[in-house]
């Protein structure tokens, strides 16, 4: 439980980190220093490709690279599509959106297979695309789409796109650390995250996951200096792991520490199951309160949830979510268009006592919100 912080963030990232992760920014570095760059960079990125297969690390490398998570899914697709390159971006939601605009953005010739924010993917459409359109090369797809909380169904997309041979990414921004995966065994070309979501770090870089096979074709094609995702790695490979540019010292330090918490768990089983039992308990409460999932259980993630909100004539969404605030606790608005909605996050240093709070104070907070108008205060 958090005691340290006056709310706790239930949302998909950034969100409430321990006392510890916070702790580790208490010290500075030096980005030349060999204590910060054989001491704690090349730990991570070693523990990361750890992370994301235990059938064949040695195939595979890592990139940090500075900025949001958005900078590391600009970088991936910037830097792995060629000018001649044909890349189809699957979308059910607004993350999936920004991976279409991205394309758009940098003059990547794409298409988009957009299947609607309550439903996942269309394998069919993907495989009679991929046998039709011979200038695809490259496939893109979100592993856990924010928006509604649908966790899409990624071995059967890696399955359509591997059996045409074509390059497959993977934006796991919300998912890597806290749901498990293979990349090698997926057959995962190219995937990317953030610091501050399922390894409970800070906001500051993100990483990129790469088959290094891959990754080595990739020289020349990047479209940003800053975001060239090749030179970025051959920065890290010669210079003891440094970074081209200035890194952000404290905040991988704190992620250094977040990944020692995620070991000392149990690992990214055991981090998903307790994220699963936070998102079952609050799921369970929340209907027993009258509240309605947007979507249908199948497709639920125990990442973050999406609840429709109350059609009661008096509810207003900004005064139940500071009275919840008040409360201590911090919840996302709605992302569905057209359907009025809010989410709630369960990942972060966030364990079911907390939820068995929350649930709590949802039903305080409710009768707040209702009799604030009724009584015309």
């Amino acid at each position: 439980m958090n005691t340290d912080n006056p709310y706790i963030l239930l949302t998909p990232g950034p969100l409430s980190t321990s006392p510890t992760v916070r702790e580790a920014m208490l010290r500075d570095w030096c980005t030349w220093d060999d204590d910060y760059n054989l001491g704690i960079i090349t730990p991570i990125r070693q523990g990361l490709i750890q992370l994301a297969t235990a059938t064949r690390p040695e195939d595979y490398t890592c990139v940090l690279m500075q900025g949001s998570g958005t900078f590391s899914v600009e970088s991936m697709i910037g830097s792995v599509v060629p000018d001649d390159g044909k890349l189809l971006v699957l979308t059910n939601g607004a993350y999936g959106d920004r991976l279409a605009e991205i394309a758009s953005y940098l003059k990547i010739k794409h298409l988009v297979h957009d299947s609607g924010e309550l439903a996942p993917p269309d394998l069919k459409r993907l495989e009679q695309a991929l046998l039709e359109d011979k200038q695809i090369t490259h496939v893109i797809a979100v592993h856990n789409e924010t928006t509604t909380g649908m966790m899409n169904p990624l071995e059967d997309i890696a399955k359509v796109v591997k059996t045409h041979d074509k390059i497959f990414m993977v934006d796991s921004m919300s998912a890597f650390g806290g749901v498990p995966l293979d990349v090698a065994e997926l057959g995962i070309d190219f995937l990317v995250s953030s610091a501050n979501k399922c390894i409970q770090g800070v906001p500051g870089f993100g990483f990129i996951i790469a088959k290094t096979c891959e990754l080595r074709k990739t020289e020349g094609i990047a479209r940003s200096l800053s975001l060239d995702l090749y030179k970025q790695w051959r920065g890290h490979e010669t210079g003891k792991g440094k970074w081209r540019f200035t890194s952000p010292t404290h905040v991988t330090r704190a992620f250094y520490q977040a990944m020692l918490e995620l070991e000392a768990e149990g690992g990214v089983f055991a981090r998903y199951k307790r994220y699963s039992e936070n998102q079952r308990r609050l799921v369970s409460g929340m209907e027993k309160l009258g509240f309605r999932c947007v979507l249908p259980e199948k497709y639920h993630s125990p990442i973050i949830t999406g609840f429709y909100n109350p059609e009661h004539v008096d509810y207003n969404f900004m005064k139940f979510y500071n009275s919840l605030k008040e409360k201590g606790f911090v919840i996302y608005p709605g992302k569905v268009t057209g359907i009025d909605s809010f989410r709630i996050g369960t990942i972060g240093h966030v364990f079911p006592e907390d939820i068995t709070r929350l649930l709590r104070a949802v039903e305080e907070s409710m009768y707040w919100a209702y009799e604030y108008e009724l009584l015309g205060s």
